[in-house]
């Protein structure tokens, strides 16, 4: 099951370097690993990627690629989390067996992606957050209430949370979060570790 902290790679904002901040990242706690590239040419995304997928399986936890199911099946991701202008999520069920991850902003969306097969949904943008452009309008925690109600399956909040914030989203339903900004640059692992931390403690 995807829970716990979902730690989604950024180059923009990494100052070791992406491998680094996996190792440290999964060092402080992570349960999960997406690895996301926007930019970067084929060759590239593959050659990262494969690293990345390596790093996880060391530790024994999920390698998700975001966007591309080329990469995601080209390196053996055990998932692949798309978006509501990627391919859509049953044509990615009928051909490819790993997880499937979405990102959802509203409880028709949540409904519908649940009935097509995801695995887990990424529910955002919680707060309004500047790491993703497209994010759209911040929905709040109750959001996660809402979906909570409509779907069973697992949700990971992700959109301007900060540490002080994990409790609201958890208590709301959440059973996992991302904070990219929040946890990048140079002290990944102390700042991966505190978000564990807090969400071990909300989930008890």
């Amino acid at each position: 099951m995807i829970g716990g902290y979902y730690f989604i790679t950024d180059h923009g904002l990494s100052e070791k370097g992406l491998l680094n901040d996996v190792e440290e990242a999964i060092a402080g706690g992570a349960r999960a690993v997406q690895y996301r590239n926007k930019a970067g040419d084929a060759r590239t995304l593959y050659e990262e990627a494969l690293a990345v997928r390596q790093i996880c399986a060391d530790a024994d936890i999920p390698f998700i690629v975001n966007d591309r199911m080329d990469i995601a099946m080209a390196v053996g991701a055990d998932g692949i989390h798309i978006g509501p202008e990627d391919i859509p999520l049953f044509a990615v069920r009928d051909s490819y067996d790993g997880i499937i991850g979405t990102s959802c902003s509203t409880v028709d969306d949540a409904k519908r992606y649940a009935a097509e097969g995801a695995d887990y949904l990424g529910v955002s943008p919680i707060y309004s957050t500047t790491t993703k452009g497209d994010a759209g309008v911040a929905v709040g925690p109750e959001f996660i209430s809402e979906v909570r109600k409509a779907v069973d399956l697992p949700l990971i909040a992700i959109g301007g949370i900060t540490l002080e914030r994990v409790h609201e989203v958890m208590w709301a339903g959440a059973d996992g979060v991302c904070a990219i900004s929040a946890t990048a640059g140079p002290n990944v692992r102390e700042k991966v570790s505190a978000f564990a931390d807090a969400i071990g403690r909300r989930k008890i």
